[in-house]
């Protein structure tokens, strides 16, 4: 019991005393780096009712579809040791030639290409 206190009592400490530097060390001023465009190009202090560039939008779209393939093969070799592996390997296969049609389909059509 007095082990149970005794760490309940320092990540209490520990989490305090990490608020609190929190609070002491950030910088309350913006600079003109806060201040400045990041990534996207937009002013973060402008309207927010600016039109979105649509290509911007589906290179993003394609990065969590790409993202979520790895998430989906991250498992895979783990595969080999179920009963029936080539039922995943099969599965694994469509994944990745639906993600590579729809790629190929997207780079034919121009969808990214940046310049217009």
């Amino acid at each position: 019991m007095n082990m149970i206190t005794f760490m309940l009592t320092l990540t209490l400490t520990l989490n305090i005393a990490l608020i609190t530097l929190n609070f002491w060390l950030s910088q309350m001023i913006p600079d003109s780096e806060k201040l400045s465009p990041y990534e996207c190009g937009f002013d973060p202090l402008g309207s927010a009712r600016l039109p979105f560039s649509i290509r911007f939008f589906l290179v993003a779209i394609l990065f969590l579809l790409f993202d979520l393939e790895i998430a989906l093969l991250l498992p895979l070799p783990w595969a080999t040791q179920l009963k029936y592996p080539t039922t995943t390997l099969l599965w694994t296969l469509v994944i990745i030639l639906l993600l590579t049609l729809g790629l190929i389909y997207e780079w034919s059509q121009g969808g990214l290409e940046w310049a217009e």
